[in-house]
């Protein structure tokens, strides 16, 4: 089976500033993938490449088996792509945007460009010069899914939009995946993509740190726990739970000095969450909140090692790199 999209060995270099170094990298058809990572990571410079906007500065990359600088206009014809940063016309309205977008492609069946606007709750008869950031957000989405392409290249899809509409966007995602659509979705949100992509890849500093499925990835979570008892309950009650480590109660370690017991303790928890709910469902909780990590946190509690080694590695080539000069 061709893969939607294989990068091998691809790197691009700006001057002097690397982009992204020697990635490879397979998205199956009909999967939706997300592309992690923190700003300036590199995913933005990936996601040019794959659309022949940037060529790489060397390896190649493929899009269903088509060369992204050979055959560029045939990978746009199969795709649908909403960048991070959305430039458009101001003095059209929306329904006129899309009209020309839609021209510019051969068409697009008005019925489904009607049924996105209302889906997204999009006005499509204002002028782009008065739309908000979320409107416009809406905007190029539209754009990128009417034609029902076979992949969707999403760079940071849902910033700026409103929950309910984030929501909406999910199940466009989920209706895509169910249609045989692949999507490539660039994005820094770990529920967003807990919720909607079924592996991911994480670039930091340029470079592919791990790939991964999303149900292992979400699996060794860790969250930082604070639960507030009506009632003192002894930080010595949840040694053993299975996943938790590092109770604490009003500050105090969950060791021989750690008291009789304190109305808020704090626990840290790796993993699922069942064994410590079924924990506190003996006592009375009156409140409960759990600091999801973010990407950074997951991929440096998993692979500090690989992203210290890489840091070496760099810092070692500049030391050689001097003492050449």
């Amino acid at each position: 089976m061709t893969c939607a999209i294989l990068l091998e060995r691809m790197t691009k270099s700006y001057g002097k500033n690397r982009g992204v170094a020697d990635l490879d990298l397979e998205v199956e058809p009909g999967c939706v993938f997300g592309f992690l990572g923190p700003n300036g990571a590199g995913k933005t410079t990936t996601i040019r490449v794959l659309l022949d906007l940037i060529r790489p500065t060397s390896g190649r990359a493929l899009v269903f088996g088509l060369d992204s600088r050979r055959e560029s206009m045939a990978i746009r014809r199969r795709s649908g792509y909403l960048p991070g940063e959305l430039s458009l016309y101001g003095r059209l309205t929306g329904d006129e945007t899309l009209r020309y977008f839609a021209n510019l492609r051969g068409g697009a069946d008005p019925r489904s460009v009607h049924v996105l606007c209302q889906r997204l709750d999009f006005d499509a008869g204002k002028k782009v010069a008065d739309l908000s950031t979320g409107n416009k957000r809406k905007l190029g989405l539209i754009q990128a899914l009417m034609h029902r392409p076979e992949l969707l290249i999403l760079d940071e899809p849902t910033v700026g939009l409103d929950p309910l509409v984030q929501h909406e966007f999910h199940h466009l995602i989920e209706e895509a995946r169910e249609a045989g659509q692949t999507v490539f979705l660039s994005s820094h949100v770990l529920p967003e993509v807990q919720r909607v992509c079924d592996r991911v890849a994480f670039v930091r500093e340029g470079e592919l740190v791990a790939v991964e499925d999303v149900a292992a990835l979400t699996g060794r979570a860790v969250r930082e726990v604070e639960v507030t008892f009506a009632t003192p309950v002894s930080p010595s009650a949840f040694e053993g739970v299975d996943g938790v480590t590092n109770v604490t109660a009003n500050g105090t370690g969950a060791g021989p000095g750690a008291g009789a017991g304190a109305h808020t303790l704090r626990l840290t928890v790796s993993g699922s969450l069942d064994a410590i709910v079924k924990m506190l469902a003996r006592y009375e909780v009156v409140t409960m909140t759990s600091r999801e990590p973010d990407l950074e946190d997951v991929f440096l509690t998993f692979y500090g090692d690989q992203l210290g080694d890489a840091k070496r590695s760099a810092s070692a080539a500049g030391e050689e790199a001097g003492d050449a000069a």
